[in-house]
């Protein structure tokens, strides 16, 4: 049940959610935001323990940790988080202990990278457009075809092989998940990693079973989506992070997402975190600048899969989420950069028991 006393009709987004035999506090959620503050052996630092304490203190009914890797080979950077060992699993204990202690829900979305790998942490050298050779500490990069991502080094055609040892990464990466005590995990399928690639015609043109048509493309991210469903509890919930929109044309448009989604709810997934664009770096497929850009998307994918959603992205105030929930337009919310301006913000409509209590000398 719910902490809060405010009422479910004035703050619609203060109200508990459950997901098969996990409830959420509340609608507010945390979205993944990658930290680049882990090191070369991917275990999380006091840094994780502090950004993401103070989200569950102050709130939120989710706390999703950032993109975190299932293998040395599918990380972004060198700073990357990483859940491939049972010593980072462990590791991790730690920050789901403190989550789970103040009331939120710890989650880990779990990333294969693909095209979209071996490079800067954004504030050194091109950042994110800065590739890392192998001769400097960088790793060889698989995807669909050899279809570099900007001027990211190019990548090597994924071998049946490959594809083989990337599913039982992301199973295994799912069971050290439970290990470390995350009670949800999330497949990223998005913002042109890995399984976004193999979706999309515009990074994939393959000639085997995993190219060509829709129902080819999208035949790996459901054998990924199958394996983490199998290896993960099933009194506890696996979230997708799907694109709604690639923004560009003979790529993902929402009819394709549609798609997607009624396969996802077949397999069992329980939630769509809803996203849009990032496949392609040349040709500008970002999203429009305009609040709660994917909302609409979000309801139209809840509506066609009959799945729970949470839409991410330029989502900025409660009371646009608790508009949002209102209108029956998603299940939740996740929210990003407000979270990194406010930590407390799911607490800013609520009396002062809400608060933690060594705060309440504050009002």
């Amino acid at each position: 049940m719910s902490e809060f006393s405010a009422s479910s009709a004035e703050f619609p987004e203060t109200t508990p959610f459950r997901l098969r035999d996990v409830t959420f506090r509340n609608r507010v959620w945390m979205s993944p935001m990658a930290q680049y503050a882990a090191g070369l052996d991917g275990l999380p630092t006091d840094w994780h323990l502090a950004h993401y304490g103070p989200r569950a203190l102050g709130g939120v009914g989710l706390v999703m940790v950032e993109a975190t890797a299932i293998s040395p080979w599918n990380r972004c950077t060198a700073a990357d988080l990483g859940i491939w060992s049972e010593e980072q699993a462990l590791a991790h204990r730690k920050l789901t202990s403190f989550v789970s202690g103040h009331g939120a829900v710890p989650a880990i979305q779990l990333n294969a990278v693909g095209r979209k790998g071996s490079h800067q942490v954004p504030w050194v050298g091109d950042g994110q457009n800065g590739p890392v050779p192998v001769a400097d500490g960088g790793w060889e990069l698989i995807a669909p075809s050899a279809i570099p991502f900007g001027d990211l080094a190019m990548p090597r055609v994924a071998t049946e092989s490959d594809l083989d040892d990337v599913v039982e990464a992301f199973a295994h990466a799912t069971r050290m998940s439970e290990l470390a005590g995350y009670q949800a995990v999330e497949i990223h399928a998005s913002h042109g990693y890995l399984l976004h690639q193999f979706l999309s015609p515009l990074a994939n043109q393959r000639t085997d079973q995993y190219g060509g048509s829709a129902q080819n493309r999208m035949r790996f991210p459901l054998r990924v989506a199958r394996a983490v469903r199998d290896a993960f509890p099933q009194d506890k919930p696996v979230f997708v992070r799907i694109t709604a929109t690639d923004w560009v044309e003979d790529s993902i448009a929402l009819d394709d997402a549609a798609v997607f989604a009624k396969e996802l709810a077949a397999i069992g997934i329980d939630l769509l975190d809803v996203t849009s664009g990032v496949l392609v770096r040349d040709r500008g497929a970002r999203p429009p600048n305009r609040e709660g850009v994917n909302v609409d998307f979000a309801a139209a994918l809840k509506e066609a899969s009959g799945l729970a959603v949470a839409p991410v992205g330029q989502i900025s105030d409660l009371a646009s989420a608790g508009r949002i929930i209102r209108e029956g337009k998603a299940d939740a919310v996740l929210m990003g950069r407000s979270l990194l301006r406010d930590p407390y913000l799911a607490l800013r409509n609520q009396p002062t028991q809400a608060w933690p209590v060594r705060y309440h000398r504050a009002f």
